[in-house]
């Protein structure tokens, strides 16, 4: 590698680095730890030499096969007797020939071997293997691998244990794949081609447009036997991998992990991303929903207030009628001599009685029965308003699975949280008593009163004190000659004075009236809405916990793939 290349690849690794140590952020902050792991290793491989992972079933002849294709008349992989390797083998490159056991399940093998300066070899245990962590342990190393040789039996390429471990290896990390069918000196030329033809249709079929497949003889090679078939796949190695490329595909392999690991971690932040703003709309929905039931109870209590209004113009204005004519001269002057004649219940004090108690049992029928029918028709409408609420927290949507490969935590979060509100609010649904509010009733029972109280009553004070002054002794004085000839004059002087206070009390209860009811209504219709609201409390929190972590997460996730993408593009132009 001249040195300007050398100065283009280490520009070009430190940006991969730096893409790879932000990955490794990113899955820490999703708190995956299998994927964490994997892009530490990645990380810290990423000055490793060109990885060749060998897979395949046991008895393929994969450890013949590689001690083949390293060329030395050594046996560097152990070719076991037994019908299964017990260990994963690491072959790099070493001053020197050793084995050195890194754990029970895997063995660093180092060889003076030029070709191990430019690739690393891992020999796994079969795709069929039944010792215990075999298959999880080669399933770590396929992450890294740069180049994956899939050696088959060439008599039987067709074993379904095999082609589900491919399908692992294109599906989740879309490796690199070459295909090589081992001793095929057992195999008739015909009955070879049509195998490798199988290979091929079967490759093409998953995805792989353009396999490439090679048959070999490990056995052949090693007995320096013309026909081996290694000269062709050596011939491939050397132009596709080793002359100098080894480098530049290895930094490209790593972007490339770093890429369908992004890849895979941006599907499912997808799915989060879309259950987030699904959850959001339905809050929104709920929130919507509140208020425009809220903005439908208000109508409804304000057309409750007009009837309330009407009932009690119509009660006040035949008051008016009656007080206006009752205070007449020619009736007044016959109530006041009934009432000096000695009758006790002709006076002008006992009409004035009697008329303010009319008043007020008028106004009470006329108010309280509707008031009190209105309060229940608004409760029930609001808990209309429960019940749609209720129905939409059943239908709320969900499309981040709890089998979910990197959030299925979060998915069950969620899924707990939305569990949690929909019993708290059927709970609260049927409780009655968050509905129907018992001192409201009670307060409507007086609200009418009162009301009387504040106008007819009031204005009957105000005609007694008038009157006591105006016309005669209404504790049983003698009506005087002179009295009674300015008693006409002074009744019809102090008549439009008491009808124009009677006018001002009405008035004013009238607009208490409006007030009172319109006020307590509107706030017990708030408060419902409220403690309906209130239910969505955790919902909130989640929603909030969700939104900042998203944003986080995303802006990391499109500052990764777009690093990736773009140094992906330089490497390939230096290949």
């Amino acid at each position: 590698m001249n040195v300007l290349f050398k100065e283009d690849f280490q520009s070009l690794k430190t940006q991969v680095q730096a893409a790879i140590t932000q990955l490794h952020e990113l899955t820490t902050d999703i708190g995956h730890e299998p994927l964490q792991q994997t892009v530490g290793e990645v990380l810290e491989r990423i000055h490793d030499p060109f990885l060749f992972v060998i897979v395949g079933e046991v008895k393929a002849g994969k450890s013949s096969f590689i001690n083949a294709l390293l060329g030395t008349k050594e046996e560097i992989c152990k070719v076991a007797a037994s019908p299964m390797t017990d260990t994963i083998q690491q072959i790099v490159y070493g001053a020197e020939h050793s084995e050195i056991t890194i754990n029970p399940y895997l063995k660093r093998i180092t060889h003076p071997e030029e070709i191990l300066k430019e690739i690393a070899i891992v020999d796994t245990p079969g795709t069929n293997t039944i010792v215990d962590h075999h298959q999880e342990i080669t399933e770590r190393f396929i992450p890294h691998a740069d180049l994956i040789v899939f050696v088959f039996e060439a008599k039987n390429p067709y074993r379904q244990s095999s082609w589900e471990f491919f399908d692992y290896i294109n599906e989740d990390w879309r490796k690199k794949i070459i295909f090589v069918l081992q001793q095929k000196d057992l195999m008739e030329d015909a009955d070879l081609v049509t195998n490798i033809n199988g290979v091929t249709d079967n490759a093409i079929l998953k995805g792989i447009a353009e396999p490439n497949v090679f048959a070999v003889s490990a056995k052949m090679e090693l007995e320096d036997k013309v026909g081996s078939g290694f000269t062709k796949l050596k011939e491939y190695i050397q132009t596709q991998i080793t002359g100098g490329r080894a480098p530049f595909l290895k930094l490209e392999n790593n972007a490339i992990t770093a890429h369908n690991i992004t890849d895979k971690i941006a599907h499912s932040l997808d799915l989060r991303t879309t259950q987030f703003k699904l959850d959001r709309q339905f809050r929104d929905d709920i929130k919507e929903t509140l208020e425009s039931q809220k903005l439908k109870t208000e109508k409804q209590i304000d057309f409750l207030v007009e009837n309330l209004l009407a009932s009690y113009d119509r009660i006040t204005h035949k008051m008016e009628a009656d007080l206006g004519s009752g205070l007449s001269f020619i009736p007044m002057i016959r109530r006041s001599f009934s009432s000096l004649l000695g009758s006790k219940d002709s006076g002008p004090k006992q009409w004035l009685e009697q008329l303010a108690d009319n008043f007020e049992k008028d106004l009470n029928i006329a108010l309280r029965d509707r008031l009190q029918n209105g309060v229940v028709d608004i409760a029930d409408n609001i808990q209309t308003m429960a019940k749609l609420v209720d129905s939409k927290i059943k239908t709320s949507e969900t499309v981040l699975p709890d089998s979910d490969e990197i959030f299925a935590d979060i998915a069950d979060r969620r899924a707990n949280v939305l569990k949690d509100l929909q019993s708290t609010f059927s709970q609260f649904l049927n409780t009655s008593e968050n509905f129907y509010d018992k001192s409201l009733l009670s307060e409507s029972e007086k609200m009418a009163p009162n009301l009387a109280a504040g106008g007819g009553i009031a204005i009957a004070g105000i005609l007694m004190t008038i009157l006591q002054g105006a016309v005669f002794d209404i504790t049983g004085g003698i009506l005087t000659g002179v009295g009674l000839l300015f008693a006409g004059a002074s009744i019809g002087f102090k008549k439009r004075k008491i009808l124009k206070d009677y006018k001002d009390e009405i008035r004013t209860g009238r607009e208490k009236l409006e007030e009172q009811v319109t006020e307590r209504l509107k706030d017990y219709t708030a408060n419902i809405k409220f403690k309906i609201d209130a239910n969505f409390t955790k919902f909130d929190s989640h929603l909030k916990g969700e939104e900042q972590k998203l944003a986080s997460l995303n802006t990391l996730k499109e500052n990764i793939h777009s690093s990736l993408e773009e140094t992906l593009v330089k490497i390939k132009n230096h290949l």
